[in-house]
């Protein structure tokens, strides 16, 4: 006979403790939400106060944050006055960690000093934050961070991330606010037990008076005969439920099984695409490319390789910023994407680079009619945050089989290619040759042999004397850098110099021509010989470094050279070049230095720009003075040079005087200064001294 009462007291348990997890759950739900609600708005209330307070600072901060490392970040005047008002402001409250972000995701101010500069765009929270919407998480620390102190015990922590700038658009930056809720979670579960016991007692007493009915109930069911009939009944809306139980499992189950998919259908999608354009990534490129080329081989096609280098675009990053730079890349992508139409496939390398493929290709004149396609996608300026930008692209192309028969072999032949476009100017491509890559053999071996130059006393500093155009009289020397290898001998600066500038090696290097220049001038002076000036060549790399002018500044205090007696030579090129160029120049001038525009008439020579430049002294090149006596349109420039000059109050230098024809010429047209092989060659600095020490007794 069926046990009613065994079958009751053990379905009844299952309820209970059934019963009693789900009123625990739902408890514990509505206190964490509370809490969280609670502490959430705590923590919104503390940035108010915040930045009703400090609104000026973290607004300052903001705009500044880009481009500056983390030593920047902890050293700058608005970090520190938020540290000293925010330790103020948390004295007393839950709150124990404050931390700023910009849009980028980069910490740029924290009570925590180590976090400053980190960068975690990747956290689900702060995107969030910086899609507008403000976030919380509740968190365990095993220590928490304070301004003050640090707490070595367990703590549970409500993190609130809240946008910052005008609402519903992108936020500016973003702050997070961690607040201790150890004690309000340490009350709630004190609550939860204290619930839990009462919750163990009433269904407690339930069930033993449910038993003493099912008992009875046993009872009267042995004396019925529809004790049968009524078990059935229950077992089978039992298995009823059972089965509606199992058809929603399995609806669950395909929703996820169709999420999986989903999910691995974007990330395959990431993994051979560029997440910024969408244009195919390198992965990509080179699976499609091998793929490209075994066809071909098979079919005796030829392959062409485009290497796209964007010759401005670093101008464009490093003064707008890198959100312009990115919707500057997004923007190129979409222009080679729907303007080109010889591409078989584009895909983007990473930075400013980007390659191309052409599929069967017939004749070279193919491939170059897509290059002159690419380059003339960039003739429209590219309209990004109110800004009309002008781009150019340099190309390298490599065909295949007779460039190289692989992916690795193509891709370095079309780079090495670049790089000769590139040399010819903007807007260029050039095909690959095999001498190309001996050359690029050659710049590596030397640039190698340079780097160890400096470290092995292999360079040295000549001086090539510049006179008085009226009487000879000495009255200074321009500093020029000579290389003795013992490896490849004297190497001409010409050889050497244009590398130094493209590898960065210039910096170093012309360090140390100012530094040794300097400390010649002084050394010869405290042995009894005076040269008036020094002037020495300055490269655009080096204006460039913000560090230059403390540098510079640096170097005059610890030889004790006079600012007065260093002279630098810039060229045209710099000026157009180095932004806010005009402010750097006013500051060496203020300085004491003196400045000469080197090449002049070469470059842009822009009148515009002449008349604002801080210089004192012009330079006419050799190019003109060698037509001295032989072509009267070099005669006129030169004329028309020193009519300028004087209308501004210019000294002006002559340079690659050979005969005296050529300074009897320039002494009438009213030149200050000559310098070239009729008064000396570039020397060593001792036969230097000894020439012109004899000259002068």
């Amino acid at each position: 006979m069926f046990n009613l009462f065994r079958y009751f007291s053990t379905l009844s348990l299952i309820l209970i403790g059934l019963s009693a997890g789900l009123l625990g759950v739902a408890y514990r739900e509505i206190s964490v939400r509370q809490l969280t609600t609670l502490a959430e708005e705590r923590n919104m209330a503390m940035v108010r106060v915040f930045e009703n307070a400090h609104g000026d600072q973290l607004a300052s901060l903001l705009a500044t944050s880009l481009g500056r490392d983390s030593d920047m970040l902890l050293e700058a005047p608005e970090a520190r006055e938020l540290q000293a008002g925010l330790a103020r402001l948390m004295q007393g409250t839950a709150t124990v960690g404050v931390t700023l972000y910009n849009r980028l995701g980069v910490v740029v101010f924290a009570t925590d000093p180590e976090q400053v500069g980190e960068i975690r765009l990747g956290e689900q929270s702060l995107r969030t934050a910086l899609a507008g919407t403000v976030s919380s998480d509740l968190i365990r620390h095993d220590s928490v961070g304070s301004t003050s102190a640090r707490r070595t015990s367990r703590s549970d922590l409500l993190a609130t991330w809240l946008p910052l700038g005008t609402p519903g658009q992108a936020a500016e930056g973003v702050l997070e606010v961690q607040q201790d809720v150890t004690g309000f979670l340490a009350s709630f579960r004190r609550s939860q037990w204290i619930v839990t016991g009462v919750l163990v007692g009433v269904f407690g007493f339930l069930f033993l008076m449910q038993l003493l009915v099912v008992r009875r109930a046993q009872g009267i069911m042995r004396e019925q005969s529809r004790s049968i009939e009524v078990s059935r009944n229950t077992l089978e809306v039992q298995v009823d439920a059972r089965t509606q139980e199992l058809r929603r499992a399995n609806r669950l189950l395909e929703g996820e099984i169709a999420e999986r998919r989903q999910a691995e259908s974007k990330l395959n999608y990431l993994a051979y695409h560029d997440p910024l354009t969408g244009l195919a990534n390198r992965r990509y490129f080179i699976e499609r490319l091998e793929k490209s080329l075994v066809d071909a081989a098979r079919k005796r096609h030829r392959v062409a390789v485009l290497f796209i280098d964007l010759d401005q675009f670093k101008q464009v990053n490093d003064s707008l910023g890198h959100v312009i730079g990115d919707e500057l890349l997004v923007a190129v992508a979409t222009g080679l994407s729907e303007h080109v139409r010889l591409i078989d496939m584009i895909a983007r390398l990473g930075g400013d680079e980007f390659i191309c493929v052409m599929e069967a290709v017939r004749t070279d004149d193919e491939v170059a009619t897509l290059a002159r396609e690419v380059i003339a996608a960039f003739d429209s300026p590219f309209r990004i945050g109110g800004h009309d930008l002008y781009l150019s692209a340099s190309i390298g192309i490599s065909v295949f089989p007779n460039d190289g028969d692989s992916v690795g072999d193509l891709l370095r032949n079309a780079d090495t290619a670049m790089y000769r476009a590139k040399a010819m100017g903007r807007g260029h491509y050039h095909f690959y040759t095999p001498e190309m890559t001996r050359e690029a053999q050659e710049r590596i071996r030397i640039e190698s042999l340079l780097r160890r130059a400096l470290d092995n006393a292999e360079l040295s500093v000549h001086l090539q004397p510049q006179v008085d155009a009226r009487d000879g009289r000495l009255v200074g020397a321009e500093a020029l850098l000579r290389w003795n290898s013992p490896e490849l001998g004297e190497v001409p600066p010409m050889r050497f110099i244009p590398l130094a500038e493209d590898s960065g090696m210039i910096i170093p290097l012309g360090d140390w021509v100012l530094r040794e220049s300097c400390r010649q001038v002084m050394a010869w002076e405290e042995g009894g010989f005076v040269l008036p000036q020094v002037s020495v060549n300055l490269s655009v790399k080096q204006l460039e470094r913000p560090e230059f002018i403390d540098n510079l500044q640096a170097i005059l205090n610890e030889t004790g050279l006079a600012p007065s007696r260093l002279k630098l030579e810039i060229t045209e090129s710099v000026v157009m070049t180095v932004d806010n160029a005009f402010v750097l120049l006013d500051r060496l001038r203020r300085l004491g230095i003196g400045l000469a525009l080197d090449d002049f008439g070469t470059g842009y020579s822009s009148l515009s720009y002449l008349k604002m430049l801080p210089v004192q002294q012009l330079k006419i090149d050799r190019s003109f003075v060698v037509g001295i006596g032989r072509n009267s349109e070099d005669e006129a420039i030169i004329h028309s040079v020193m009519a300028l000059a004087n209308s501004l109050e210019f000294d002006v230098v002559a340079e690659g005087v050979e005969t005296e024809e050529q300074a009897t010429f320039l002494t009438g047209a009213g030149c200050h200064q000559l310098q070239g092989y009729l008064h000396g060659r570039a020397v060593p600095a001792g036969e230097f001294r000894s020439r012109w020490s004899n000259l002068l007794t």
